[in-house]
């Protein structure tokens, strides 16, 4: 009866019943009780007074009908008390299934014990009622709510096949190992009764059986939900469609009723068993909303108002936010990171143990390009006269990217500087969070409790090649300069050194010129860097010197573009460089030559005039130099002219 099946009646014991078989019992008991047994009906309609009705009452009202599948017609002989519930029963049931039962009844059996009391009994009266029904040969159906129930009381009872065959432990056990761990549904469902049966239920090994069974079966479904997605390509080649929808997660709605112990260990089952690490951090993103969510401020940054100290009543908050961040896979990009960022901002307001958030903010800067400035915004919750946003916490996620960027270029190999692509993909997630942070500084400048010293410790975090351009930095320095005019000239002068107002474009030049916040020095620089532009857009737009102006411009725009760039991306526009380098030491060399050889010629021409008396051949040297400037205004500005020029007269004397 998909996945329920009924326990039968106990078998009757007639043949076994004897006096001696039970010598604690009342023989006048034992032979009333045998001729209920022997009889076809186990239930009579006699009715009972009101006295003795109350006596059976339960505390509960739907086990208040109970006394209608006892004994009505044979007075009970023993009273049981669970967790407040009496239970008007009969000692030869009980003693002939229940080995405890047995044994109370054994040591009290000259005083003829009529009560007993069961302290501490698992689930309580109910569950104690279905062992009595069993021990009565009542019918009753075992389902996947109950079991967990029946195998602890039955423990606890020592209900097992020692004093009774087919009893109920052996019962319970086989519906578990049978048809419960074939059911990854009735897995779950098991699991969430054996929440109020721990530890009991875990050292009777129900808590990990059907932890394993949930592990295998997703695991198995995973499988064959990659089967069905392979497929042949054109080429015949066979590959796995990632645009197929992935059925095998279906698991992952059922976990989330799991209280949070069972479902770590059920996560962790996984992960031995090898779970994608994306299913893993799906059903961690669904547990954790549908847990944290319940309190809509704990999981919405917009609507959660400014406190100042977070109270003990979110202990189970606290321990969902801590084992989840335990819980999360190594691998980068298996969660987004607006989720991480979730997590943060509950951690931070949960005040959680100081590892989970500094693991969150490890694994927050490894995927820091993938972040919105939204997401950056994370508000203060501490203290009330601090800043807006949480600026500490920005800074140490932006330490770890940084930490993390160098780290990555110390692994990298001879093999990677050999590309020659100017933007790498650690490259461009500098770019990107260099932009995140100038606009993040932006947005956090008006605070007027913002110190100095955080906002250049924001600035100065990211290394100096990681910024192309200073707008955006310029930007905010602007914006915290408006915001705070009560700021001293030097620390003016310290905030203004962030910017290189070299790499502003045109119109942030054209207005930090006119700029009356900034320091005197500068906008001096503004004025020199702008001149020094104009300089070489007018020199590279001239033909004529085309020779001399190109490559200072050149050698502006190359060191420009090197301090932009990382070592690892530079080193192709270093080799492009060295090139270049070289045909210009060519050049270079071309017109020494040519210069040493005029320089030899004058040297010779002076030395044959030196007999001559100093003023004629002063004046004569005099006329010569007029003649050779007025030739060479009036000739070709090609050394190699000149050299040509020397060797023929050179020749001619010879």
């Amino acid at each position: 009866m998909n996945g329920q099946r009924t326990l039968p009646s106990a078998t009757s014991p007639t043949g076994s019943l004897s006096p001696c078989s039970f010598p604690f019992l009342n023989p006048t008991t034992l032979l009333s009780l045998s001729r209920v047994f022997t009889s076809l009906s186990w239930v009579s309609s006699v009715s009972m007074d009101k006295q003795h009705q109350q006596q059976l009452s339960l505390a509960k009202c739907p086990r208040q009908q109970y006394n209608e599948w006892i004994f009505r017609d044979v007075p009970s002989d023993i009273t049981i008390e669970v967790s407040g519930g009496m239970f008007a029963l009969h000692k030869f049931p009980l003693v002939s299934r229940s080995g405890r039962i047995r044994k109370l009844v054994a040591e009290h059996r000259d005083s003829d014990i009529s009560r007993i009391e069961l302290v501490s009994l698992p689930g309580g009266a109910e569950s104690f009622e279905l062992a009595a029904k069993f021990c009565y040969g009542v019918n009753f159906e075992i389902t996947s709510v109950n079991v967990a129930q029946l195998y602890c009381v039955s423990d606890y009872l020592e209900m097992t096949e020692e004093f009774s065959k087919n009893n109920l432990s052996s019962r319970a056990e086989e519906y578990i190992d049978s048809i419960v761990c074939k059911n990854l549904e009735m897995c779950v469902e098991v699991l969430q009764q054996c929440e109020n049966l721990l530890p009991l239920a875990d050292e009777l090994k129900i808590v990990s059986r059907c932890i394993d069974a949930i592990a295998s079966k997703a695991c198995v479904e995973q499988i064959a939900s990659s089967f069905s997605r392979l497929e042949y390509s054109s080429s015949g080649r066979l590959h796995m469609n990632r645009q197929a929808k992935c059925d095998g997660d279906w698991w992952i709605e059922d976990l989330s009723v799991l209280r949070i112990d069972l479902y770590q260990r059920v996560i962790m089952a996984m992960k031995c068993r090898g779970v994608r690490p994306e299913s893993i951090g799906v059903s961690l993103m669904n547990y954790a909303q549908k847990e944290l969510t319940k309190k809509s401020s704990l999981w919405n940054p917009s609507r959660q108002p400014k406190v100042d100290v977070v109270t003990g009543s979110n202990g189970h908050e606290n321990i969902v936010v801590e084992t989840i961040v335990g819980l999360l896979p190594v691998e980068k990009l298996v969660v987004p990171i607006s989720f991480l960022f979730g997590l943060l901002r509950s951690a931070l307001m949960l005040d959680c143990a100081v590892a989970s958030r500094l693991d969150l903010e490890r694994r927050i800067g490894s995927q820091l390009d993938l972040a919105a400035l939204d997401d950056l915004l994370v508000p203060s919750f501490r203290h009330a006269g601090d800043t807006l946003f949480d600026v500490d916490t920005v800074h140490r996620i932006l330490v770890s990217f940084s930490q993390q960027d160098d780290s990555e270029d110390d692994m990298d190999d001879a093999s990677v500087f050999e590309s020659d692509s100017p933007h790498s993909p650690s490259q461009s997630a500098l770019f990107k969070v260099s932009k995140l942070v100038d606009n993040y500084l932006a947005e956090i400048a008006p605070d007027a409790n913002l110190k100095l010293n955080k906002f250049i410790a924001i600035a100065d975090t990211l290394p100096a090649h990681a910024r192309t351009i200073h707008d955006g930095l310029y930007r905010a320095v602007d914006i915290y300069l408006k915001a705070h005019q009560g700021l001293s000239d030097p620390d003016r002068k310290k905030l203004c050194q962030l910017v290189d107002f070299q790499k502003l474009s045109q119109e942030a030049g054209a207005h930090a010129a006119q700029n009356e916040r900034l320091p005197l020095q500068s906008i001096v620089q503004v004025l020199y860097f702008e001149q020094l532009r104009l300089r070489n857009t007018l020199s590279c737009s001239n033909p004529d010197d085309d020779h001399k102006s190109m490559h200072p411009s050149w050698r502006i725009s190359s060191g420009a573009l090197s301090a932009s760039m990382s070592p690892r991306d530079n080193y192709a526009s270093l080799r492009r460089e060295n090139r270049e380098l070289k045909l210009e030491l060519a050049r270079l060399r071309m017109r020494l030559n040519d210069l040493e050889k005029e320089h030899v010629y004058m040297k010779r021409h002076m030395e044959r005039s030196n007999s001559r008396k100093f003023m004629s051949s002063f004046s004569k040297k005099i006329s010569k130099l007029n003649l050779f400037g007025r030739s060479s205004s009036r000739g070709s500005s090609s050394p190699s002219k000149h050299s040509e020029r020397t060797d023929s007269k050179m020749t001619d004397r010879t």
